[in-house]
């Protein structure tokens, strides 16, 4: 999939109804946002909050007729065999994980060692490893992107995501390096065949349908209180016939 002639669209969900929502709209591969998630139980992303509510979102999202990508922010402990463990529960095609804990890059060697570890144990499951070093502006300068992403590739990742490299030709240059596909967040004024003519081959929506959303449910209410145009919404009939076919999917049998 990430190999077509535009690069791979990934949007990310944070429920049911949401993915149900995407695969309506024709995508056939789903991840998930990890601040969709946290935000959804009230509580602020990072702080490796999602772990036992990805465990029932995976499971829940696991019938759909997708292929499905987790969102694992750090994989929610130190210890590689912990992370590797926890993947192996996890009944998903591929996982995100981040190479920061705590807003704050950790050491490259201690990842690649997660990387390894949940290969290992897993080795189909599609390890995208995330580099955070534009996304936090910590080490943000491509020779230290190149060699954290080396050392993730080398301990087995799957693909390379760089959050927050915005720069054509910061991108250019980190995906001429990368021999492996390299995924980014939507650009804002790019398209999908322009990045991939910098040679990006999976873009991330992130947590932008969420907070698109959230924006939305607001605006609706504002919307009907001030008596003006009221947003674009999916009909009722039509999400609970969505709800329907899901619920026949996962429990029939």
């Amino acid at each position: 999939m990430h190999y077509g002639d535009l690069p791979l669209l990934l949007p990310n969900a944070w429920d049911v109804p949401s993915a149900l929502a995407l695969l309506e709209c024709g995508f056939t591969a789903v991840g998930t946002t990890s601040f969709g998630v946290a935000s959804s139980l009230g509580r602020p992303d990072g702080g490796r909050s999602t772990k036992e509510a990805n465990l029932g979102l995976a499971a829940a999202l696991r019938p759909l007729d997708c292929c499905l990508s987790m969102d694992i922010e750090d994989g929610y402990a130190d210890d590689p065999d912990e992370v590797a463990d926890y993947v192996a529960r996890l009944p998903a095609d591929g996982i995100n994980i981040e190479d920061s804990t705590a807003e704050k890059l950790i050491d490259a060697a201690r990842h690649a060692a997660k990387v390894q570890a949940v290969k290992r144990l897993s080795p189909d499951i599609f390890v995208n490893a995330r580099v955070d070093t534009y996304w936090l502006g910590q080490d943000a300068t491509i020779a230290a992107t190149l060699d954290r992403a080396a050392q993730y590739i080398a301990a087995g990742a799957d693909g390379i995501f760089v959050p927050g490299a915005t720069d054509p030709d910061v991108v250019r240059q980190l995906t001429a390096a990368i021999p492996v596909p390299v995924n980014v967040l939507a650009i804002p004024g790019f398209s999908l065949a322009e990045l991939g003519k910098l040679g990006v081959r999976r873009v991330s929506t992130g947590s932008l349908p969420y907070r698109a959303a959230i924006h939305a449910a607001a605006q609706a209410a504002v919307a009907v209180r001030d008596a003006t145009q009221v947003p674009a919404a999916d009909p009722y009939p039509e999400m609970q016939a969505r709800l329907v076919r899901y619920a026949d999917q996962k429990f029939s049998g």
